[in-house]
């Protein structure tokens, strides 16, 4: 089911409010994102994570990143560290993953049984929206099946994953994946992407 972009080039609010509904009802839903497209189901449910891995083809030991709509939705599921929290307040919401040690309502299936989960926050209006009807955090993996690229358009993205999700269709996006960043690590920039240039400045600064 796509929503008709908005003049704005949105996606029509009753169309958002409904993908909303079909998180809070188990669903899966297609949204965009300052990214690629990504796909969306409540990461606080196992069975809807498990859809998630299902319609993917993605490997159960691979952990999905958590999306919320800002930085104090973020500390609902997430204890940083201080620097930790700066960065995030300096980044997000903007094209970075922040990876960082989570609470108790974090399911291990999200986080493959690990400490620690990846926070998105995009700088996208359509996906904030799209979070904020949801009710709770939402997982932020790429709309694609394992081992194919990223999608920038809806057209690209596999027919059985369309099919068994509601899609919010606001064109193009920019097509870059998020930097994934583990402030807590030597290393701390596990993937470049958008932004990692700035992101190593200021972690090194």
């Amino acid at each position: 089911m796509s929503g008709r972009p908005s003049d704005s080039g949105g996606v029509e609010a009753a169309t958002v409010e409904r993908a909303g509904e079909a998180i809070r009802e188990g669903g899966l839903v297609v949204y965009p994102t300052d990214t690629v497209y990504g796909l969306g189901a409540d990461a606080l449910d196992p069975d809807a994570i498990e859809r998630v891995f299902e319609v993917k083809g993605r490997d159960r030991d691979r952990p999905l990143s958590l999306g919320v709509p800002d930085v104090e939705g973020a500390l609902e599921y997430t204890r940083p560290t201080d620097r930790e929290e700066r960065f995030m307040r300096a980044f997000l919401p903007g094209p970075v993953t922040v990876v960082l040690e989570r609470r108790d309502p974090v399911p291990d299936a999200l986080t493959a049984a690990r400490d620690r989960v990846g926070i998105r926050v995009p700088d996208h209006d359509v996906a904030l929206g799209f979070y904020r009807a949801a009710d709770g955090p939402v997982t932020a993996t790429s709309a694609n099946r394992s081992g194919s690229g990223s999608v920038r358009r809806v057209a690209e993205i596999d027919p059985s994953i369309r099919e068994a999700a509601v899609v919010l269709d606001a064109g193009e996006t920019p097509g870059t994946e998020s930097t994934v960043v583990d402030p807590s690590l030597e290393d701390p920039v596990i993937r470049e992407g958008s932004e990692a240039d700035a992101v190593r400045a200021w972690l090194t600064g």
